[in-house]
């Protein structure tokens, strides 16, 4: 090993070492953000961790089942494996420690891909800190469903990595070969397929990685130098792959989803969107202050909003001297292009969000701004000049990145504060974006978990009056009623659920119970045959459902609605239970007895309990 090999090694080391002290209190964060409810806290196939979820993650391809959006099975695979390890929505640190593990990761990916691109170690590991202590790089460690965000940009720089392995193969080979372009080898085509597998998992984790071919192209133009006829060729397959996964991103999204196409969102307003969101990133990473995970819409989106319009002027202000920066160097205009590229998919050409920018967006596109730093210091580092001068350069450089790591490292802590718990963090986002009816819902989501009903009701009702046909605050807010015992209250919100949201099945069946805590009984038929009616396997209607026929003396209905449950769910033991205390009302003590034999096989407890019924009658 060359010694500097070893001296790259030894800075990866004590880089990540640096970038996992810093974030260290990610690992004690409690809070659970905006999707992690459907990413964690009600996510059967994650909280199932078995050969059979995992391969429901991977079969799902056009329309996920547990998660709204796009298809995503590694990231959520990565999530079912930390909860086999102890992980839960009491024990987070599992999910964590992998996430915070990624970003070190990803920290040394970086700084190996630098040091391959520049050829100078010092300035690699230097430029590589910056990026893991930067304090937009916090929101994905401890959001929990954001672990999609780390593991595709793992595989996409491992892919990139593989990408020069294959160009400095072919650069080889056409030397020893003599030759202008390099022949086929079989060592290049290694890396190339390695590359392109890489690629496919960064794929399978998050589909905003789509543009990592085009951005190897931009690696051929500079810093590689290798752009010809060539070049596009060999990335086919790449465009082939990536067209096929935006193909299955724009379906899974649109069914399980929210999506609103370019004509939808209006030309003008994309135009107004993509400036705002150019500065605003740049903004952010220069001075990353006032970070959060909801950045709303400028209100109104045209030139009388201050932030639009400087958006507007700092782009045509920046464009043209990128373009004008290439008679001197393509490092500017190449760096942020990867940049724009890399986030694009992201920059609500086609709306998926409530937000026009979030800190997880930029993760790694910011690779490509980190590229134009490396060069400039690394130009300087190897350009012969007065000696005195260039150390005086050096120990200014290695100053100023100290006083960045350090004033990155105290922002970032002080942003992680915020990640505690639920209460906290969506109390901080209220305080930067306080008319957002999203982080007012979550945080009733984060009362509702910790039993402060009352505070529960208030930020749903906050949420409903900023936006009145918010269908998840309503039916939230009847929950809330619910565990403060005001059934009528609960009932009146979920019929206005109902109201918006006609095919609400979780509503249908929330009313049947809040009806049933009345002692309406004959109302609670028809809630819960609707929630079956629009989900057949929502097995716990079918049991409730059989209740009230039981208590409404409908015994046959009783055993015909039972037997309709178990066929779904074979095991399931309230209703063989239910069953048997329906034959027993029936007078069929055999067809009692027999179930009594399947519960001693599935619940000892219930059997005996049953088995006491049938005696006592």
């Amino acid at each position: 090993m060359s010694s500097k090999a070893v001296l790259l090694a030894v800075l990866i080391t004590c880089v990540c070492t640096a970038v996992i002290v810093v974030h260290w209190p990610a690992l004690s964060a409690q809070a659970l953000s905006f999707d992690d409810d459907q990413y964690l806290v009600n996510n059967a196939l994650v909280k199932s961790p078995s050969w059979s979820s995992a391969w429901k993650f991977l079969s799902q391809v056009c329309q996920p089942s547990t998660v709204k959006g796009y298809y995503q099975p590694l990231a959520m695979i990565s999530l079912m494996f930390d909860y086999s390890l102890g992980g839960g929505v009491e024990n987070l640190l599992p999910f964590h420690r992998t996430s915070l593990a990624l970003h070190a990761a990803n920290t040394a990916l970086i700084i190996v891909l630098l040091y391959m691109l520049f050829g100078e170690v010092w300035i690699a590991a230097a430029v590589g800190l910056l990026f893991g202590l930067h304090p937009m790089t916090v929101e994905p460690i401890p959001w929990v469903g954001e672990r999609k965000t780390l593991l595709a940009a793992f595989f996409a720089l491992w892919s990139l990595f593989f990408y020069l392995r294959y160009t400095h193969a072919r650069t080889v080979v056409a030397a020893k070969a003599g030759a202008v372009q390099s022949p086929v080898d079989r060592s290049t085509w290694v890396f190339y397929i390695a590359c392109l597998f890489f690629y496919l998992l960064a794929l399978m984790s998050k589909p905003t990685t789509t543009p990592l071919p085009v951005l190897m192209l931009l690696l051929d133009f500079w810093p590689l130098k290798r752009l010809k006829r060539q070049s596009f060729f060999e990335k086919i397959p790449f465009f082939i792959l990536g067209g096929i996964f935006a193909i299955i991103t724009y379906i899974s999204q649109n069914r399980s989803g929210v999506t609103l196409s370019p004509v939808e969102i209006g030309i003008g307003r994309i135009f107004f969107l993509l400036c705002h969101n150019i500065i605003f990133y740049l903004s952010k990473i220069i001075w990353p202050v006032n970070l959060s995970s909801h950045y709303p819409f400028p209100v109104p989106p045209n030139l009388s909003q201050p932030m639009i319009l400087a958006g507007v002027i700092g782009t045509c202000i920046l464009i043209p001297l990128l373009f004008i920066s290439l008679r001197w160097t393509r490092a500017a205009f190449t760096g942020w292009m990867f940049f724009f590229v890399a986030i694009l998919p992201t920059m609500q050409i086609i709306g998926f969000t409530n937000v026009i920018a979030s800190d997880k967006f930029a993760y790694l596109p910011s690779f490509g701004l980190l590229m134009i730093l490396a060069s400039f210091l690394s130009s300087f580092a190897k350009n012969p000049c007065n000696l005195r001068l260039k150390s005086a350069f050096s120990v200014a450089v290695i100053l100023l990145v100290l006083i960045l790591a350090s004033a990155e490292s105290l922002a970032t802590r002080s942003y992680l504060i915020h990640w505690r718990d639920s209460v906290s963090l969506f109390e901080y986002m209220l305080s930067k974006a306080p008319n957002a009816s999203s982080s007012h819902y979550s945080l009733g989501n984060a009362y509702l978990r910790i039993g402060r009903w009352q505070e529960a009701i208030e930020s749903y009702k906050q949420a409903i009056k900023i936006k009145p046909n918010y269908a998840d605050a309503h039916y939230n807010l009847g929950l809330a009623y619910d565990k403060l015992g005001r059934y009528q209250d609960a009932i009146e919100a979920l019929e206005q659920v109902i109201g918006i949201k006609p095919d609400y099945a979780d509503a249908h069946y929330n009313l049947g119970i809040a009806y049933g805590k009345l002692g309406r009984y004959q109302d609670t038929v028809e809630p819960y045959e609707q929630t079956i009616k629009i989900k057949p396997d929502y097995v716990k209607a079918y049991v409730n459902l059989g209740v009230t026929y039981y208590k409404l003396g409908r015994y046959q209905d009783a055993v015909d609605i039972y037997k309709q449950a178990i066929r779904i769910k074979p095991d399931f033991v309230l209703a063989h239970y239910n069953l048997g205390v329906a034959y027993v009302a029936l007078g069929d003590e055999k067809s009692a007895l027999e179930e009594y034999k399947i519960l001693k096989t599935l619940d000892i407890e219930q059997a005996h309990k049953l088995f006491n019924l049938i005696n006592a009658k």
